[in-house]
């Protein structure tokens, strides 16, 4: 019983919990954003909803209307998430210097003892 709570209260798999919960509520919000823009879509182009659309016999309405809701709900990601933390991470995180492989290490170290002793 001690492993398994040890388990459940491991960092990642809460990091995981909180991660999923908020994907959660900002699906809310993203489907609301994605129904407004295609109330808009609909006021230009006469419905929202393409699934009554079938040129010649083919129904590719809802292709069409489930291919504009991806493109919002992407470009809604895009920049609302990812733009934004490239930006924070750009501005605040330093990248550090490529980590020394241990031949390059021990490289150096070789070189300060043969400095020291001349």
């Amino acid at each position: 019983m001690a492993g398994f709570k040890k388990f459940l209260m491991q960092g990642n798999l809460v990091q995981l919990a909180v991660a999923f919960i908020i994907g959660a509520a900002f699906t809310t919000v993203v489907t609301a954003f994605t129904a407004i823009i295609m109330d808009l879509i609909g006021k230009l182009g006469g419905t929202p909803d393409f699934s009554g659309y079938t040129p010649g016999g083919v129904h590719v309405g809802n292709f069409i209307t489930a291919l504009i809701a991806f493109v919002i709900v992407a470009a809604v990601i895009y920049f609302g998430v990812v733009k934004p933390y490239e930006a924070y991470r750009a501005r605040y995180v330093k990248e550090e210097d490529p980590a020394l492989t241990e031949v390059d290490l021990l490289t150096e170290i070789r070189d300060e003892l043969r400095a020291g002793k001349q």
